[in-house]
């Protein structure tokens, strides 16, 4: 009786230990859930040259502003993250690849992104989503919202380039 009881003890101290040590306070997936670098985005496959195709969400308080900030969550995906591969889509670099590039051109980033700014240029084509599917979802705060969109990457880059934020591709290491 006394071994059943010292496996059973052991057994629950290490199931308590491994579902701990994974799992994200409330804290932590807050500070997640808020942070502007959270992208959720799946690869759609190839999009015509220089053009990027993905399904990407977006959080607001209304459908609205949950589909404008997956637009404007798209084309910073391409600037200071990255897109992941999938689909036939190889995985692309971000265009700015300078760390913390969105902090020490914060001037420029601002103008860029603010509402109706230049960043809607590049948002070629966008898809709100299946209004009655699970591409919206009423969240405790507002909506989460899944828009399929094409970002044209390759004039968005130009862009940064030109600007002087991004550097040239034919500049070197």
């Amino acid at each position: 009786m006394k071994n059943k009881f010292k496996l059973l003890f052991v057994l629950l101290l290490s199931f308590v230990t491994l579902s701990t040590t994974d799992a994200q306070t409330r804290k932590e997936r807050k500070i997640l859930y808020n942070s502007k670098y959270n992208y959720e985005i799946e690869a759609l496959g190839v999009g015509q040259d220089g053009t990027k195709v993905f399904k990407i969400w977006g959080y607001g308080s209304t459908v609205g502003e949950a589909v404008m900030s997956a637009k404007t969550d798209a084309v910073a995906a391409c600037i200071f993250k990255g897109l992941t591969g999938g689909a036939g889509a190889a995985p692309t670099p971000p265009i700015c690849s300078e760390a913390n590039i969105e902090v020490t051109k914060s001037d420029y980033f601002e103008k860029f992104f603010e509402v109706g700014g230049k960043y809607l240029q590049y948002v070629a084509v966008t898809n709100d989503g299946n209004p009655a599917g699970a591409d919206r979802i009423k969240i405790k705060k507002g909506y989460k919202v899944a828009i399929y969109v094409q970002v044209m990457y390759d004039a968005l880059r130009r862009q940064l380039e030109a600007d002087g934020i991004a550097r040239r591709l034919d500049s070197g290491f």
